[in-house]
Order: structure tokens, then sequence, then C-alpha cells
């Protein structure tokens, strides 16, 4: 049996635009995954800049916010880009695209939650739209990194994965 460490694992979040659900996806697992897990967003037809929401969300909840960026998927098919182990989908668009053949064979999911930046309303409707949103993927996060990935065959781990997705947001799997 090996005691070498496993390299992080890197996880791609997938949105349309890349500009609110998959950046706030990338913050989240960087926080509750440092060290076990690598993030990335991007998505099939980026906006360009992150929602301006977003940002301040993240602010408040002081993550860093240097460093994210609305970006095309394509980065992630190129052959330089990382080895992929997951790649879940956080907007139903990305999730019925055809996407790009992913380096490393990840497995994939889709972790669909609504969409804060369609949000039309008042500062305070939209910044509850984004707590939400926040809130949904924080919980699936918290499941995710507390998966027994060393203990799953690769049909078991897709089965959780599948269930994250399908999970209410109060409760994890099988509760």
């Amino acid at each position: 049996m090996s005691t070498a460490p496993h390299r992080a694992y890197n996880v791609l979040f997938l949105c349309t635009g890349n500009s609110a659900r998959s950046i706030l996806a990338e913050a989240i697992l960087s926080r509750l995954g440092a060290g076990k897990f690598t993030a990335y967003s991007a998505g099939s037809r980026p906006k360009g800049e992150v929602h301006p929401h977003a940002l301040r969300l993240l602010e408040r909840f002081n993550y860093r916010i240097e460093g994210f960026r609305s970006k095309s998927w394509d980065e992630f098919a190129q052959p330089d880009a990382p080895p992929l182990d997951f790649v879940f989908t956080v907007c139903d668009n990305a999730a019925g695209e055809v996407c790009p053949v992913w380096p490393g064979q990840p497995m994939t999911a889709h972790w669909g939650v609504p969409d804060p930046a369609a949000v039309v309303g008042s500062d305070v409707d939209i910044g509850k739209a984004f707590i939400d949103t926040y809130s949904r993927l924080n919980n699936r996060m918290a499941i995710f990194t507390a998966l027994p990935f060393e203990g799953l065959d690769r049909l078991s781990l897709q089965t959780r994965l599948n269930e994250i997705g399908r999970t209410p947001d109060s409760q994890a799997p099988g509760e």
C-alpha cells in the first residue's frame, strides 16, 4: 500500500455564462476542500465578467475575489489543461449541451441550482437569490468533500455524486 499522498482532485464547475453559480461553486470548493481539491469554473458561452452580486457576496463571506474570471470551457479541453477528476454542471442549460472531451476522463454529475443572475427585482431580492444559491452550493460541497473517496469504487462514487445533485438542500443523501 502506497503512503504517498494523492494529488488534489481537479474539479470543474460548468454553467452557461460562468458569471454566478459556477463562480460561487469554485469559491466554495476552494475553501471547503483546500488541499484535497483544486476547483475551477467555466462556461459554454461565458459572459466575460463575473456578476457583481457574486463578487459582493464572496467578499462579504471573506473570500479573496482576485483571480475569478468568466472563461470558456474550451480552456479545459486543451492538451495542457489540468487533468479533470470531476465535472459538475450547476445550471440546466449547460447540462443539456454537448461538452468538449475532457482530459483525464472525469466523473460527471448535474448539480443544478436556480440562477440568481436571472432574478429581476430590487437589490435585496437579487441579494437573497444569491445567498440562496450560495447556501445550496455550500451544502452540496460539504457533502461532496466529506465523501470517503478512497473507500468507494467508481460506480458507487458516481451514484453518490448523482444523489448530491438530487438532494434536498437541507439534508445529506441517505438522511
